[in-house]
């Protein structure tokens, strides 16, 4: 291994360590959740199961009645007296499909609600969980649950579990009805169990664990693959594309070897599986061939015992191979149960909050990500009701520690923020909802009339470009809708601003995302935005810092100097050196 690959790897191995991962669910509170999801589907549970049970009971009349002809055939009786056999054959098949058509449904309905029910809870828990703690356990851990879990989840309540059940049924009501052609068939069947229960109980002790990691690695893939798409301009300004790279391939490659391990040892269970049918069936065979030679039993009865073996095949490699399904399931739904089972948290408010109208208090505060490693350093700062304070300073300064702890998404480990309670935030990233423009805006502001919306827009500059979509404030926008560009998202953010009215507003590199193009119109709908509101701003651009009433210079996580821009740029010090550079560089 190189000394590049070695550094890669202590990083990762670092950032794992740090990672706090959502909370999963232990074994008991998961069987305990399904049980309350599946408690107002206890009827429809009940019908289904009943259905099952009465269409896998009139399915097995087919081997008796199979071996009822071969009796018939045997005797040397005449054509005319299969007619009767015939007859029931095809009554038995209508009736078992109608039953099981309608038990299928019935279970797979009541799946779906249960199904329906847990997202909805996890989303609601999700939503309401600590930005820190998500923060510390990293976007990909929360997405893989969002997507990979809950799609495994799905698959198995729709094909999975009525399958299972389906099975199960057919397999128990299987040996009872070779239990009642003779005894010694069900017997002799049973030899097959010790093989299929050590098959069973060697496969669970390897898949638990093995999906458990599975599903973490799959979360540590995306983590890194978000962070490395999402910080990808940042990954190319400082070169480490090699680096970053690297990382992605080596999350990429943990995850394609425990999926690799997965398979092998499908391929293990399936041949172990594979001598437990063979020495059953064997064994029922030369059990039939001693009853018929002893003539205690018809050789269609023998016959119908053979088949009754070989129906047996199919659901127990069904229900083998799902205890497959069953571990993925089982490790997603324990995560999932693990986030929508946390206790709701209130929102989250700074240290010490009270309110002081729209004025902001920074105290002595200190900040670590990770202990004794500060990020901000006895930091002193007040924003005064109503006035526009830029916060300035190099990459890695503290700027944007400093306002996710006035917004209460971090907590300082030492001195208080007194900051009232309605904060809003906009980031440089903007998420555009799916649906119409209108419902989108009426996010910040439920009640909103079409004409507050239009004012919104139109005080932010955005006006004109919403009612010239094709269908104005009805337009569908997001994902599935019409794309709106970054500048325009970002207008829509500050718009939803306006809406919501809050006193305090934190503007962190709202603008970065515009380019030089849009900057500047962008900046004149986020001076608009915040105009007669408490604001802090984090200048991308120091043109945002030179119109603020006062600036706040950040070096190395403590305040540099702060002063209005004529004061800094008269003084000479770090601000002026940043403004002159900035110049410098819009001149060039």
């Amino acid at each position: 291994m190189t000394i590049d690959e070695r550094v890669t790897d202590e990083r990762s191995d670092r950032a794992d360590e740090e990672r706090e991962l959502l909370p999963t669910a232990s074994a008991a509170r998961t069987r305990a959740a399904v049980r309350e999801l599946a408690r107002p589907h206890r009827r429809t549970v009940v019908g289904g199961s009943l259905a099952l049970v009465a269409a896998t009971g009139v399915g097995l009349l087919t081997a008796p009645v199979l071996g009822h002809v071969i009796d018939l055939v045997v005797q040397g009786r005449p054509a005319s007296a299969l007619n009767e056999p015939a007859g029931w054959l095809v009554a038995i098949a209508v009736a078992q499909g109608l039953l099981t058509v309608y038990g299928l449904g019935s279970v797979a309905r009541a799946g779906e609600g249960m199904l329906a029910t847990l997202r909805e809870r996890f989303v609601d828990r999700a939503l309401r969980l600590p930005l820190e703690q998500v923060e510390r356990a990293g976007s990909g851990d929360l997405t893989s649950r969002v997507t990979n879990d809950v799609s495994v989840i799905t698959r198995v309540v729709r094909e999975a579990v009525p399958a299972l059940a389906r099975s199960l049924l057919t397999i128990v009501l299987t040996l009872v009805a070779m239990a009642i052609l003779d005894w010694r068939f069900l017997l002799v069947a049973l030899l097959a169990v010790p093989f299929q229960v050590h098959t069973v109980r060697w496969y669970v002790r390897r898949a638990v664990p093995l999906y458990a990691a599975q599903r973490i690695a799959i979360g540590a893939q995306q983590q890194e693959l978000l962070g490395s798409i999402g910080g990808a301009s940042t990954v190319r300004a400082f070169r480490l594309e090699d680096e970053h790279a690297e990382r992605v391939r080596s999350r990429s490659q943990a995850a394609v070897d425990l999926a690799l391990r997965g398979v092998r040892l499908m391929t293990r269970f399936y041949s172990r599986l594979n001598l437990a049918e063979f020495v059953g069936l064997s064994a029922v065979l030369v059990a039939g061939f001693l009853l018929v030679r002893n003539d205690a039993v018809s050789i269609g009865t023998a016959s119908a015992a053979a088949l009754y073996f070989h129906y047996l095949f199919n659901p127990i490699n069904i229900v083998l191979s799902l205890v497959d399904d069953a571990q993925s399931a089982v490790a997603g739904l324990a995560r999932l149960v693990g986030v929508a089972e946390t206790v709701p948290s209130p929102v989250s408010l700074p240290q010490h909050a009270v309110p002081t109208g729209g004025s902001v208090e920074v105290r002595g505060v200190s900040y670590s990500y990770r202990p004794g490693h500060p990020v901000l350093h006895d930091i002193d700062l007040r924003i005064a009701e109503k006035e526009r304070v830029a916060v300035v300073g190099a990459s890695g300064a503290g700027k944007t520690t400093l306002a996710k702890l006035i917004v209460g998404i971090h907590h300082p480990d030492d001195g208080a923020i007194l900051v009232r309670e309605g904060v809003a935030l906009v980031t440089q990233e903007v998420h555009v909802f799916a649906g119409s423009l209108a419902d989108d805006l009426r996010l910040a502001r439920p009640d909103a009339t079409d004409d507050e919306l239009r004012a919104a827009l139109d005080r932010v500059g955005a006006l004109g470009w919403a009612q010239a979509m094709p269908d104005g404030l009805h337009t569908v926008v997001g994902e599935s809708g019409h794309r709106l560009t970054a500048a325009q998202a970002q207008q829509l953010a500050l718009a939803r601003v306006v809406l919501a009215d809050p006193p305090v507003v934190v503007l962190d590199e709202a603008t970065a995302e515009a380019g030089s193009a849009g900057a500047r119109e962008l900046e004149t709908s986020a001076a608009a935005a915040i105009e007669g509101r408490s604001a802090l701003v984090v200048a991308h651009r120091l043109t945002q810092a030179a119109t603020a009433d006062r600036i706040v210079v950040l070096d190395g996580g403590r305040v540099a100097e702060t002063g209005t821009h004529e004061e800094l740029v008269g003084a000479g010090n770090r601000y002026a050196t940043l403004w002159a550079a900035w110049s410098d560089g819009r001149q060039s």
